[in-house]
């Protein structure tokens, strides 16, 4: 049986049932409390009782900070992962407690983040809140329904088909030498990204202990698709890597992501190219590479892609090209 009692004008229902934590609430007015205990001891009752004491007391921003410190450092892409949800903290819908994440909040959030950032960057921000709520709710205690699963999600952007010119390859490199305060490293690993297909994180990760010189190889541990590798290195690339300084650091290329992006941002800017990304040079790789290694088994051994579906997102052969092969 419940207990409702008045405590400086606050009803408090109470609820202690053996194999049961206690259970209590603050309510206005004691029809509320009484009705609510109802509610409580008949799901006690039927065994389908949950409690909600955690997912009342903490709000979205604890849970961020909870995740920050446990489970992301163990993550892909932690560095990144900091940043972004350090910023979300600071978003109103963090200080709503848990159990008050209704699916009109998450849209709200949706359609506000859409009218400044796009599709893309949205989905990718909703699947990193549903995921933070799934961990909660399995691992913490949280009993609340993923609100983020009600959600319509933004319609996915097309694949992006960006392959560099010849010519604006040429105007990069010249916007990538070392003069100045630009950084010794952004055009070679520019030109290595050219010659090896490799990712920005696979670049970036890259030591010398994992080049081997003479097999003209290089040996990639951990990559995004959570599986090692080896790239075989042309010998453009061996050419490349003989030139370049060793960092103290053993890595290949010493620079962080953010600002390889930057300087990569500020030559495109500077060579008046517009929509320009650095992953964009991986399509243009990937592409050269398509005339010189036909057989996609091959080539999808080069670039590390599990399936060819999503290898063909990344391979844009030519239709005068293709018109030349058929004769």
């Amino acid at each position: 049986m419940a207990s409702i009692r008045n405590r400086d004008g606050i009803w408090q229902a109470r609820i202690i049932r053996k194999g049961y934590p206690e259970v209590t609430k603050s309510f206005p007015n004691k029809v509320e409390a009484q009705r609510w205990a109802r509610i409580i001891e008949v799901d006690i009752g039927h065994g389908s009782y949950q409690s909600h004491n955690e997912a009342e007391r903490l709000t979205f921003a604890d849970i961020i900070t909870r995740y920050l410190a446990e489970v992301a450092p163990s993550l892909k892409g932690y560095k990144e992962d900091l940043i972004r949800l350090t910023a979300l903290k600071r978003h109103p819908l963090t200080r709503h407690s848990m159990i008050a994440l209704t699916p009109e909040k998450i849209a709200a959030y949706r359609d506000e983040r859409l009218a400044k950032v796009g599709a893309g960057t949205v989905i990718r921000e909703l699947a990193s809140i549903s995921a933070i709520i799934n961990h909660s709710r399995r691992e913490w205690g949280i009993n609340i329904p993923n609100p983020v699963e009600l959600v319509r999600k933004p319609k996915a952007p097309r694949g992006r088909n960006r392959i560099l010119t010849d010519a604006e390859i040429s105007r990069i490199k010249e916007e990538l030498r070392p003069t100045g305060r630009r950084s010794i490293w952004m055009l070679p690993v520019f030109e290595l990204a050219l010659q090896t297909a490799m990712r920005r994180g696979e670049l970036l990760a890259l030591r010398w202990a994992d080049v081997n010189m003479t097999k003209r190889v290089a040996f990639l541990q951990d990559t995004k698709n959570g599986e090692s590798r080896s790239v075989p290195l042309s010998t453009a690339a061996i050419r490349l890597l003989s030139s370049i300084p060793r960092s103290l650091t053993g890595r290949v290329i010493p620079l962080t992501t953010f600002a390889l992006e930057a300087a990569f941002k500020k030559a495109t800017r500077r060579a008046s190219l517009e929509d320009a990304h650095f992953h964009d040079i991986r399509h243009t790789a990937i592409t050269r590479m398509a005339v010189l290694l036909p057989n996609l088994i091959e080539l999808s051994a080069v670039t590390g892609h599990k399936s060819l579906a999503m290898l063909k997102r990344y391979y844009h052969p030519s239709a005068a090209e293709l018109a030349r092969k058929l004769g």
